[in-house]
């Protein structure tokens, strides 16, 4: 059984189990890159619901609504919402959602990007629990809070599966909670 997370963290077992769960592939997707592959988490029915379950510990009571970022982000988002009993909110890329959207533009270190969500979705003051796979640069994650708060969402916090703590997300994102199950 997972042990509930104090606030900001995670317990051990759940991050270990985390651990566990991930593969690491050498020189992809190019040289010098060491990609952490999830998929071995999400194979394994008992390790991935005890993740939802430990997230769900976390965060039961403190939310209103989960925000899943596309695409990954969407993986967790919604067992996540279902097991707090939530709804689950869909930030997604540029152009794939029907109007009226809001959108943000932000920077990647090899272009630009935009994230959109209809505003409809998220309710005035509704306290929202951003979710994704990974935190790098932090810039989803920025454009993501900017669009809840725009659409009338209270921030509550970013849950991330994973955080590679030597790209600087962390900072992007400075006045919100972040946490994060595993962090390299």
């Amino acid at each position: 059984m997972i042990t509930p997370a104090p606030t900001g963290s995670f317990p051990t077992d759940l991050t270990e189990l985390v651990r566990n769960h991930i593969r690491e592939i050498p020189d992809f997707p190019s040289p010098g890159i060491l990609f952490r592959d999830i998929t071995p988490l999400l194979a394994d029915g008992p390790a991935f619901t005890a993740l939802i379950d430990g997230l769900a510990d976390a965060y039961r009571g403190s939310v209103d609504a989960v925000a899943g970022l596309e695409s990954r982000g969407f993986i967790l988002a919604a067992p996540l919402a279902a097991a707090l009993g939530v709804g689950m909110i869909t930030v997604r890329k540029s152009g794939r959602l029907p109007g009226p959207v809001i959108g943000v533009d932000y920077a990647l270190e090899y272009g630009d990007a935009r994230m959109e969500l209809r505003p409809e979705t998220i309710a005035d003051g509704q306290r929202v629990l951003i979710v994704d796979d990974v935190l790098a640069t932090g810039g989803t994650g920025a454009a993501a809070v900017e669009l809840v708060q725009r659409a009338g969402g209270q921030v509550t916090g970013l849950a991330m599966l994973l955080e590679l703590a030597d790209l600087g997300g962390r900072g992007r994102l400075e006045g919100h909670r972040v946490d994060s199950v595993l962090v390299y």
